[in-house]
């Protein structure tokens, strides 16, 4: 069984979703108005392979990764997050563009970037946009049961009426009231209160109708509101950034269970930040990496990630160029490796490694411990090498079905392996449901299809493989 550690109970925790076999998996998606850089991938990549950790066990996930269009306002570093300009409005200004020809560049460059880095898309990628009247209703609801007020057309989140406010970032208000970094707004109530609906100054490009003013939404409901939509009162799983843990997460908690008097997730899971040779990433630094910053440099997509693998999402990782170098260095290794044991003669018999598969799986198992798996590979690929130098048996056709399940659940692709096309994966999540629904029929039926396009699919005990025929 999974463990990992909750950033709600501050510990580690055995992972027990709330429905049998389901997983309901929500992941704070990007803000669309600038380009991914490489702590934010990393962010991504956690949040993939947790996803795969989970389904390698059997679980059927279903993954929520909202699409933030408007409401994250610049000055997200203050306390409420819920002051200064829209960044989509910024950017937009900037580029002389409207605010949906920002959203719609920067999320197109968005699902370019996780395809590239083979990503399993969500099942949904909700926009902000698209959802203001569910928005606009859990507000009201709000603002019904006492926890939200309405002044001046803007509408704010009393937080002195949840109890709890606090408990998952350890902010309780008499730390706020201490000296945190607040912004004074003249229709607040407690200076710590945030906003759920701001009134759209004359001239803002974003706005809607609503019953308090002409405005447009607060950043934390958005998610609170689109969570709820797709995935019910109570989610397994909430992922994202650790500085998503404050205002951001803590400010959905209150606004969901003050909505619902449900608890909101069950667990929390965040990763840490990263550093660039030691520094914080920074624009006017010159180490704000992108992917194509990467792939400039000579390396690949896939290079990235064995980085990544590298180091615990937990810890705070340092990106380094040297790193990097050891990262490509270890993909090749397991690469080399493998196409070693696809030239290798069939044998029944002999080295299977399935005690080694067992202990990569039991360190992913234990809060997803990718370093430790990484050795576990690193040695079986030094076993595998050895015996087959030796001329020792392998059983060859076992131990390429390890590493199609070691690729599959982290995620790895090789060098000459094309990403599947969109109209394949469709298909192969269709193809899933159609299995988990014990339609064999339609099962039978999706995978004629997918032979017909030119791809082959297998179905093991840990799921589809899928390659080109």
């Amino acid at each position: 069984m999974a463990v990992f550690y909750n950033t709600l109970g501050k510990n580690k925790q055995v992972f027990v979703p709330l429905n049998p076999g389901k997983v309901g998996m929500y992941v704070c998606g990007p803000t669309v108005y600038d380009y991914a850089h490489v702590g934010n991938i990393r962010a991504y990549v956690f949040s993939d392979i947790l996803r795969r950790v989970l389904e390698d066990e059997g679980y059927e996930v279903r993954m929520i990764k909202n699409i933030t269009d408007v409401g994250h306002l610049t000055n997200d570093d203050l306390v409420q997050g819920d002051s200064g300009e829209d960044k989509m409005i910024t950017k937009a200004l900037k580029e002389k563009k409207t605010p949906l020809e920002i959203a719609l560049f920067y999320e197109d460059y968005f699902h370019g970037m996780e395809k590239a880095m083979n990503i399993l898309p969500a099942h949904y990628f909700p926009r902000a946009t698209k959802h203001i009247q569910e928005i606009i209703r859990m507000i009201e609801t709000l603002i019904a049961r006492g926890h939200a007020y309405e002044a001046n057309g803007n509408v704010f989140y009393d937080v002195t009426t949840f109890s709890t406010y606090g408990n998952l970032s350890g902010n309780k208000l008499e730390n706020l009231q201490a000296g945190a970094r607040l912004e004074e707004h003249p229709d607040k109530r407690n200076a710590w209160d945030f906003a759920l609906w701001l009134k759209a100054p004359e001239g803002h490009i974003m706005h809607w109708s609503s019953p308090w003013s002409e405005g447009y939404p607060g950043w934390h409901i958005e998610c609170s509101a689109m969570s709820q939509e797709y995935l019910g009162d109570t989610l397994d799983i909430h992922t994202g950034g650790e500085d998503h843990i404050f205002p951001h997460h803590e400010a959905e908690i209150a606004q969901s269970e003050g909505t619902t008097d449900k608890l909101f997730s069950r667990f929390f899971l965040h990763v840490r930040h990263m550093l660039i040779d030691g520094e914080k990433m920074s624009k006017s630094k010159g180490n704000f990496y992108t992917l194509e910053d990467i792939v400039e440099k000579g390396y690949e997509a896939m290079d990235l990630r064995m980085l990544f693998l590298g180091a615990h999402y937990r810890s705070q990782m340092n990106f380094t160029w040297d790193a990097l170098s050891q990262a490509k260095k270890n993909r090749e290794t397991l690469e080399n490796t493998r196409q070693r044991l696809s030239r290798a003669s069939i044998q029944a018999a002999g080295f299977r490694g399935d005690a080694e598969l067992l202990k990569i799986r039991e360190a992913l198992q234990d809060d997803l411990n990718t370093p430790l798996a990484l050795t576990h590979i690193l040695e079986l690929c030094k076993t595998i090498n050895t015996k087959l130098d030796a001329g020792e048996s392998l059983d060859t056709a076992r131990l390429i079905l390890v590493f199609q399940i070691i690729y599959t659940v982290l995620g790895l692709r090789e060098s000459n392996e094309e990403a599947l096309p969109e109209e394949i994966v469709a298909l192969v999540e269709k193809r899933k449901q159609a299995r988990l629904d014990k339609d064999f029929a339609l099962s039978d039926t999706l995978r004629d299809e997918i032979g017909a396009l030119g791809y082959k699919v297998e179905d093991t005990t840990t799921g589809q493989i899928v390659n080109k025929k």
